[in-house]
């Protein structure tokens, strides 16, 4: 097992970099790898629904071909060490709808580190529950076989709608969590009190939002609009998507040091709400531009 998720992960791995690579050098912007993210999610949730059994959709399912199944068959029966690692490598190749839409998050990722990190997580992620599907088919074909395949569902149904909500975050959907409403009547007295840009002698304002780990601080910054501003984004430790920073109302997405000031020049704001995010909607954050008296 442990030699067969190893040639798994390599292969994957080196899939992923390849296709973030290339997502890289087709220099797709913002707003096309958040579409092919929320694509790639709804597919991901489709083969959750099949999993579950949910109507038309457990009609979908996806088929090796007859003589890969008889490969499969005859590297089973080897005991040589090297024979599982093969195949699990050798499984890059099989056709799946769920690899397949990850290995377009992947593509949309833009990045040969963020495009390996993403097929990584992902081998590593489903190992354990395809270990248990795998165990369960062989000790007891029956209602704990039917309850993992369901736990595999309800898990691609979460993953799917997770990924949606990032490219949907990406684009400033209003069906974004985000930007869900829960009435008027919601408790903001939780909320951290927004911070407010600041102006130099020049009258210029600027903008400071902390990128760290895991997230960008503060979450929301109140500016005043028809001012010339300037946004420093000042790493602190950023790593991962943290890096790949979005504005997607500018179309433009830059990559962010580990340590340092990337600055934005964001012209004259406009009155309203300007949001920025990571490039996988994960982490994100806006700039609420006001009119004030004699602005």
């Amino acid at each position: 097992m442990t030699a067969f998720l190893a040639g798994k992960l390599a292969s994957h791995t080196m899939l992923g970099a390849l296709l973030g690579a290339v997502g890289a050098a087709v220099q797709l912007s913002p707003t096309a790898r958040a579409w092919m993210q929320i694509s790639a999610g709804a597919v991901i949730v489709a083969f959750g629904l099949a999993q579950l059994g949910v109507g038309p959709f457990r009609r979908l399912t996806v088929t090796p071909p007859t003589s890969w199944l008889r490969l499969v068959r005859g590297r089973a029966r080897s005991e040589a060490a090297f024979a599982p690692a093969v195949l699990g490598f050798a499984t890059v190749l099989v056709p799946c709808g769920v690899t397949v839409s990850v290995q377009a998050l992947a593509l949309a990722s833009g990045s040969a580190g963020r495009g390996a990190l993403i097929m990584a997580v992902f081998v590593l992620g489903t190992a354990p529950l395809f270990a248990l599907l795998g165990y369960a088919a062989r000790r007891a074909v029956g209602a704990w076989h039917g309850r993992l395949a369901a736990a595999t569902g309800l898990v691609l149904l979460a993953t799917g709608l997770f990924t949606v909500n990032g490219g949907l975050t990406v684009v400033d959907s209003p069906l974004a969590a985000r930007n869900w409403q829960i009435g008027p009547d919601r408790d903001t007295a939780s909320a951290p009190a927004p911070a407010t840009a600041s102006t130099g002698a020049d009258g210029r304002q600027e903008i400071v939002v902390v990128a760290d780990a895991e997230s960008y601080q503060p979450e929301t910054v109140t500016a005043r609009a028809g001012v010339p501003t300037t946004l420093v984004v000042r790493a602190q430790g950023a790593r991962g998507c943290v890096r790949a920073f979005v504005i997607e109302s500018m179309n433009r997405q830059w990559t962010l040091p580990t340590n340092g000031d990337t600055r934005i020049d964001l012209g004259v704001l406009a009155p309203g709400d300007l949001l920025y995010s990571c490039a996988m909607g994960m982490y994100s954050g806006q700039i609420t531009a006001v009119e004030t008296q004699g602005s």
